[in-house]
């Protein structure tokens, strides 16, 4: 159970506004925000690299907590600067060729679309979409069919930035072990209001975020990479910190994940995502999915009774982001006018997931989406406070 009273006692910003907009960036909680000042603050007395060597113990301790996190070992994580950059970094120290396959999903976030269609370009790569099935998530038997000897990767995004949709990650994970295929999940969404374990999801790799969900500093975020696949890719990038320089001629790669990060980043930040994510741990991750489904789901029910609302959310499971349009007004015309009420919603336009948005003829949708520290008396603000139909 969450004892919803102390986890907005210790998240300040609940006192300010109704924040629904926790698939964008959530209210960080106040021990996260006094790791990060105290750390700046120590830089500031002593120095930025004597304040790392202090700080080593509790740095380290981050990958510790995402490995527990996610259910994997600490030498298969890599700390990087945000969910896009660790899936950058996956994609492109992939090797393609001519007639090579790229399978991907209809929800695929635009950031990763796009890197497909430049290795497209540069390599002559195939991108193809997997069609949905009925309840407008990835098709499986469709994705099996599809998975033949010429495909190299299956990337899926786990849940979309459009929808409150959850992707079957692990019937997809099955068929990429039995087809022997590379599987690339963007978890940017999911990873801190889902019970996300990649052993039980077998992906090879997974990119999140902090912002979002684990409720950490902005421009943190993590890539994972089982341990098994780490030595057959190279990133684009190595510097002194990914590689070490051993001979005139000659450098050697690190055998662990860290071989994708760089030597330069914000400590302060990286001690604030690990203690995002272990104040998310103590919470208990799968308590803090449930709290987000029942609110999720209660917020649905209000919303299909207003008149003028159309929801727009996808999937035989759905999450915490919930969708929707008010007839003759905008999204960002909604999201103002909210806003003007102290109620943070966002607008997710169509070429954030073209594929999918065009499909529906959808130009945005308003997004409202929620965390365990949202309560039954925000959502009902909300729906008071939405503009009538234009």
């Amino acid at each position: 159970m969450i004892d919803v009273q102390r986890a907005r006692l210790e998240t300040p910003g609940c006192a300010h506004v109704v924040h629904l907009n926790n698939a964008g960036s959530a209210l960080p909680p106040s021990c996260v925000v006094d790791a990060v000042k105290g750390h700046l603050d120590l830089e500031a007395r002593i120095g930025g690299y004597e304040a790392a060597e202090s700080a080593r113990a509790q740095h380290e301790d981050t990958y510790d907590a995402i490995a527990a996190l996610i259910g994997c070992e600490r030498d298969e994580i890599a700390l990087v600067e945000n969910a896009t950059r660790a899936w950058d970094m996956a994609f492109y120290s992939m090797r393609f060729s001519s007639g090579d396959r790229i399978l991907t999903g209809r929800a695929e976030y635009a950031s990763n679309v796009i890197a497909f269609l430049q290795m497209a370009r540069r390599t002559g790569v195939e991108v193809e979409v997997v069609p949905d099935d009925e309840h407008g998530q990835i098709d499986v038997q469709a994705l099996r069919q599809l998975a033949d000897e010429r495909v190299k990767l299956i990337a899926l995004t786990h849940v979309p930035t459009n929808g409150g949709l959850v992707n079957p990650a692990e019937a997809v994970g099955q068929i990429a072990r039995e087809r022997n295929i590379l599987f690339l999940l963007d978890a940017c969404q999911s990873v801190g209001q889902l019970d996300v374990d990649v052993r039980r999801i077998q992906c090879d790799l997974l990119s999140a975020t902090g912002r979002k969900f684990l409720r950490a500093p902005r421009g943190t975020g993590f890539l994972y990479v089982r341990r098994s696949v780490i030595n057959t890719l190279e990133p684009v990038l190595l510097d002194l910190h990914a590689a070490e320089w051993v001979d005139e001629a000659r450098y050697v790669i690190r055998n662990d994940a860290r071989r994708f990060e760089n030597w330069e980043s914000a400590v302060a930040a990286r001690i604030g995502l690990g203690v995002a994510v272990r104040y998310g741990l103590q919470w208990g991750i799968r308590a803090i999915e449930q709290r987000i489904k029942t609110l999720a789901d209660e917020l649905r029910a209000r919303l299909h009774s207003v008149p003028g609302i159309r929801l727009h959310d996808k999937g035989a499971h759905r999450c915490g982001i919930v969708t929707f349009t008010l007839e003759g007004r905008s999204p960002a015309t909604v999201q103002a006018h909210l806003r003007e009420q102290r109620i943070n919603v966002s607008v997710s336009e169509a070429a954030s997931t073209l594929f999918d948005m065009k499909a529906r003829a959808l130009p945005a949708l308003i997004r409202a989406s929620l965390h365990y520290y949202n309560t039954i008396e925000e959502i009902e603000r909300l729906i008071r406070c939405l503009p009538p139909p234009g």
